[in-house]
């Protein structure tokens, strides 16, 4: 195969092959590290939560415990799409989406949990945070509309493949 006499054809055959190895141990390694770092977040978390019920502070550390669940949540969709393209060997549109939906939906709860410290202090802040919780309400519907008109038009989701 590795002989001068091969033809271009076996060479971009061999080339192929090479690429999808490289591929496949980056998707791998790719996987590892988000279920590591997701398994991480996770007991984490639920240390966080029994110390902040045992303390009974748990009202005043639920905003950085949601944004834990859904840092775990958006990891979790995130593997997702490192499989579903390891699987496929192609880049599906709609797990990408759902990421981006979870990122921004993130931030929006953030951002509200946030609202009245940030009413309280100046006006401008105020003001900055209107500004980006409106493009972020403008990212929410274009993501789920993306989604939509990808079911629409017929586009099969992962799931319906794989079954």
């Amino acid at each position: 195969m590795g002989s001068s006499n091969s033809s271009p054809e076996e060479k971009r055959v061999w080339l192929s092959k090479g690429f999808t190895i490289v591929e496949d141990t980056v998707y791998i390694g790719l996987g590892l590290l988000l279920a590591g770092s997701s398994i991480v977040l996770l007991v984490t978390g639920v240390f966080s939560f029994g110390q902040s019920l045992f303390t009974r502070s748990l009202s005043t550390n639920i905003v950085p415990l949601l944004d834990r669940i859904l840092l775990i949540l958006l990891f979790v969709e995130l593997l997702y799409t490192v499989q579903v393209s390891f699987r496929e060997h192609a880049l599906m549109p709609e797990p990408f989406l759902l990421v981006g939906l979870i990122a921004v939906i993130r931030r929006v709860l953030v951002l509200t949990a946030e609202f009245a410290e940030v009413h309280d202090q100046s006006e401008l802040l105020f003001r900055h945070l209107i500004v980006e919780l409106a493009v972020l309400t403008f990212l929410i519907i274009a993501l789920v509309a993306s989604l939509f008109m990808l079911r629409k038009r017929g586009v099969k989701t992962v799931a319906e493949r794989s079954t």
